[in-house]
């Protein structure tokens, strides 16, 4: 006799147990989106050159908050020494009072002694002469002038005091905010330096091997970039030795006066390379990049201000093509960095936190980097 059940379709064992063919692409789907799971931190996670990347935009930021924290210690600094010079008058004149209260003092007892107000008829009948009486009456008139005068002056004193110690007392308060913007600005730095540092010490050992390769490709690319630039001036040069009429230049004429200064601000910035670039240092063990700048410039006779964007008004803004040794090349659109141009194409400059002043191509971070030279005498 035929079996009445139906055929059940074709399908396949899981644990033992037959499952249907609907149940099997379920689980497929199961299996394939377990798989994507599995994956999908793999795929999250960045790129080599995504972390270049980041790091160097966390060193940026970082020498971005520097310049922020120089700021805030060069003014935090000219405060302090205007709420010194302030503290110091209140303490002169707060002596000048005290000498001008024991003064009125002295008067007072002086008219206790002899008597308040002026002499009358009974004083003359005391006295034993009419000479005596006129001394006394010229005696009481000189005290009673001086008396006025005295607190005159006290008065005088008195509110001139006040007024300096309101000043002193909003000095301080000033004084105050801005160490407090001085103590963000540090924490900022530190922060954006702690990032770069975390996102390195996660690299594998072949990962920071493959970033080197990155890298020096990179200087190898800059340096190509650099020598392009030095050929151009080169033959600029030349051109210009080579015309027998002067031509007219837009930008300034670089005079032996200031050839002979920018001589001594790359000596000078020479003699550093080397040593560690610090976040706020301005010599002479280490240096930030406007600190190297600054010190540099300084040595040629030449006060630069303390920060890039500062430094970059310091002076007469050329070309790139126009640079000449001792013009400041400024990068990135916030004036963030700064190194002092060499020729052909080449800067000393105190790069990056962890890194040392150097010789580099100012094409380092690419030719977009560049923000503008600046000739700063």
């Amino acid at each position: 006799m035929a079996s009445h059940r139906k055929s059940r379709p074709a399908g396949t064992r899981v644990a033992g147990i037959r499952t249907p063919a609907l149940a099997t692409a379920a689980l497929t789907s199961v299996a394939l989106l377990s798989q994507s799971a599995n994956a999908a931190p793999a795929d999250d996670k960045p790129s080599l050159e995504e972390v270049e990347k980041k790091v160097d935009d966390l060193y940026r930021q970082a020498e971005s908050a520097t310049d922020g924290y120089n700021a805030a210690k060069e003014k935090t600094a000219k405060q302090r020494k205007q709420v010194d010079t302030l503290l110091d008058d209140v303490a002169q004149r707060t002596q000048k009072l005290n000498e001008a209260r024991e003064e009125l003092g002295s008067f007072a007892a002086a008219q206790y002694r002899t008597g308040a107000g002026a002499p009358d008829t009974a004083t003359f009948l005391l006295a034993d002469t009419p000479q005596d009486y006129f001394d006394q009456a010229q005696l009481m008139s000189r005290l009673t002038s001086r008396q006025k005068g005295a607190v005159d002056d006290y008065v005088s004193e008195q509110s001139a005091t006040m007024k300096k110690r309101q000043e002193a007392s909003q000095s301080l308060q000033t004084l105050n905010e801005t160490q407090s913007d001085l103590k963000t600005a540090k924490a900022t730095v530190q922060k954006k330096l702690a990032d770069a540092r975390e996102l390195l010490s996660e690299l594998t050992a072949q990962e920071k091997a493959r970033l080197a390769v990155i890298e020096k490709r990179k200087q190898q690319e800059a340096a190509r970039k650099a020598a392009e630039l030095a050929q151009q001036q080169a033959a600029a040069e030349k051109a210009a030795q080579e015309t027998t009429a002067p031509q007219e230049s837009t930008s300034p004429a670089t005079d032996s006066s200031y050839a002979t200064k920018a001589a001594k601000a790359l000596a000078f910035a020479r003699a550093q390379i080397g040593k560690p670039y610090v976040w706020g240092a301005t010599g002479p063990d280490s240096y930030d990049c406007s600190g190297l700048t600054q010190a540099a410039w300084k040595a040629a006779g030449v006060d630069l201000p303390r920060v890039t964007y500062d430094q970059v008004n310091a002076g007469t803004t050329v070309s790139l093509a126009d640079a000449q040794p001792g013009d400041l090349v400024f990068f990135y659109d916030d004036i963030s960095h700064v190194g002092l141009y060499i020729g052909n194409g080449m800067m000393i400059h105190a790069p990056k936190p962890g890194a040392y002043v150097r010789e580099e191509s100012i094409y380092y971070d690419g030719e977009s980097g560049i923000h503008s030279v600046v000739r700063p005498a």
